[in-house]
Order: structure tokens, then C-alpha cells, then sequence
């Protein structure tokens, strides 16, 4: 699904990551990001086969600029060296679970659910966790699953989140921040000619998970029972 170009043009960046270089090299990430972003229009066909709830949907709604906000990062270094885009209904800034995917040399991946959503989206999400628990777990703890996705991303709260019964039985599954899991791919998967099955794979691995997150941020608001 990644043509060489991409990676060719990461790796120079990596070494030379100046704005003198870039501005030199302007035309090589021009064709780098014209090349990924002919990647993402084949991924937003690929994944509305599997998955229409993403509506019409342009790469440019869903790929992330390369100029990093350095304002408030001790590295300082002006570009990041990957290309992504969030694959989602709404695009790039939709709070909705959705898919990710990650072009970097040697750390690619493709990753699906929801990261670090704000309060309110949140909480609805643990609200869908707490009251459909049972099925939460048949999605996630699946061989198929787990054998793509082994576990959530661990950015966890140290105490049960505000408004849920501290007994709660899976009380640790209310605890994340985020709800999102993520596969690991090499170079030679993004770039062979088995990259599209493989990410067909993966997507349709982690769509149940995509529509249980929807599905709680769609539901009509309700007060959780703390007993």
C-alpha cells in the first residue's frame, strides 16, 4: 500500500531533520506526500468495503500535517519523520473510534479505536463498557483479536474513574484513557504486494471494537447505577 518514495524520503528526513534541508528537498516531500496520500484514497476504499459507517471521506481530511508544534516539546526538531492519517467519519479531528495509519521506517503500524478523547466522550465510552462488560470482553479477549491486537494502549487511571462503583468486577477496563490497540508492520508488509491483504485483515480485526466505542459515544445519555 506504501510506495518506496515515502520511506526513501523519512529516512533522508530522519538524518536531516532542518528546515534548511527540507526547504531544499521541497519537491521530494511534495512527491513523497502526493505518493502517501494516493496510499490513502486505495485505504479509505479499502476500509469503507469493510466498514461504511466512515461516509465519503477525503485523504486530506484525514492525513496529519508533518510540521510538529514545538511550542511546548524539549525536542525541537521542526518535522516528524512518519506520515499518518486517522481514517474516520468526520476526518482527522473526529472524536469517533476510527483507524489509524502510521508510515515510519522501521515503526509502522496500523492501529484502531479511540486516543485520548475528551472528557465527555470518554465517559461515555466506559459508560458502554460498564453496562455491556460481557460483550466488551468477547471482543477484545478473542483469539482472533488478541492474536492481531494483544492489549489496549496501558495509559491507565491509578483509581476507578469518577461516577463507576470502585467493586465493579472489571473495574481495570474503566481505567484507560484511551481505547485503542495497534499492529505492528514492517517496511517490507507496507511496501510488498501482500500490503493490502494484510491491512484488510487488520481492519476487519478491529472494526467490532470501532462499533462498540460508536456505539456508546450515539447512545442517549444515562446516568450510571453505583450500587
Amino acid at each position: 500500500m506504501i510506495e518506496p518514495i515515502v520511506y526513501d524520503f523519512l529516512t533522508q528526513l530522519k538524518s536531516n531533520n532542518t528546515r534548511d534541508w527540507f526547504q531544499e528537498n521541497k519537491p521530494f516531500y511534495q512527491k513523497a506526500k502526493a505518493s502517501f496520500e494516493k496510499s490513502v484514497s486505495e485505504l479509505i476504499a479499502l476500509i469503507h468495503s469493510i466498514d461504511d459507517s466512515i461516509g465519503p471521506i477525503e485523504p486530506k481530511d484525514c492525513v496529519f500535517r508533518i510540521y510538529r508544534d514545538t511550542r511546548f516539546s524539549k525536542n525541537k526538531t521542526p518535522y516528524k519523520t512518519n506520515m499518518g492519517a486517522y481514517i474516520v467519519r468526520g476526518g482527522r479531528k473526529s472524536p469517533r473510534g476510527g483507524y489509524y495509519f502510521h508510515a515510519e521506517p522501521g515503526e509502522s503500524f496500523v492501529a484502531g479505536g479511540i486516543y485520548c478523547p475528551p472528557a465527555e466522550e470518554l465517559k461515555k465510552v466506559r459508560k458502554e463498557v460498564y453496562n455491556f462488560n460481557d460483550e466488551f470482553k468477547d471482543i477484545i479477549y478473542s483469539k482472533e483479536f488478541k492474536a492481531m491486537y494483544p492489549e489496549l494502549y496501558q495509559d491507565k487511571l491509578k483509581m476507578a474513574p469518577k461516577g463507576f462503583p470502585k467493586d465493579f468486577e472489571d473495574i481495570d477496563l474503566l481505567k484507560y484513557k484511551s481505547y485503542i490497540v495497534s499492529h505492528s508492520l514492517s517496511d517490507e508488509e507496507m511496501t510488498g504486494k501482500n500490503g493490502k491483504d494484510i491491512l484488510a485483515k487488520a481492519i476487519k480485526t478491529v472494526k467490532p471494537l470501532n462499533d462498540f466505542i460508536n456505539r456508546g459515544l450515539d447512545a442517549e445519555e444515562e446516568e450510571v447505577v453505583v450500587l
